[in-house]
């Protein structure tokens, strides 16, 4: 008797507005068979031919980067330059799906990205992601640190343990 564990992702393109609102613009499985949908959490993924490469950090570890790869053909490249012409972002939902019954068993990772950019050739689509928090792009809010916000802070950049 042998097991198997059919591992599936999930992908839900949306936007933001200036009010922080998510708007869903399209979600897609890579887990069915073409034609077939899977539900999951309220929604219907549709079948889209992907593979999902997941975070690999930078060298100097200031940003976090994955890939969505996909077939060049013009549904593909059609959805990979819709999404970052209107600077979509992407959350990835990883799955095993039950091996009777196309149903999600169990949620693996839940991440959340931003399209990046896309490189294409004859063969693939790759949509770079990115981290939503970017030290090049500085999106996250920029603080400093006091020692009102935080305790008393070292003036030196040696700090000793006792």
């Amino acid at each position: 008797m042998s097991s198997y564990i059919r591992l599936a992702n999930l992908i839900e393109l949306y936007s933001i507005d200036s009010n922080g609102n998510e708007t869903r613009e399209a979600v897609y499985t890579n887990g069915c068979e073409p034609g077939k949908t899977l539900s999951y959490d309220g929604k219907t993924f549709g079948y889209l031919s992907f593979i999902y490469q997941g975070a690999a950090k930078s060298r100097t570890g200031d940003n976090l980067q994955a890939g969505l790869i996909l077939s060049t053909n013009p549904l593909s490249t059609g959805i990979a330059a819709e999404a970052i012409k209107n600077r979509y972002h992407l959350r990835v939902w990883s799955v095993t799906i039950n091996p009777d019954r196309d149903q999600v068993a169990k949620l693996l990772t839940l991440e959340d990205w931003v399209v990046a950019s896309m490189v294409y050739d004859p063969e693939a689509v790759e949509v770079v992601l990115s981290s939503s928090i970017d030290a090049v792009g500085a999106n996250a809010p920029t603080r400093v640190l006091t020692r009102k916000l935080v305790g008393a802070l070292p003036i030196t950049a040696s700090i000793r343990v006792s």
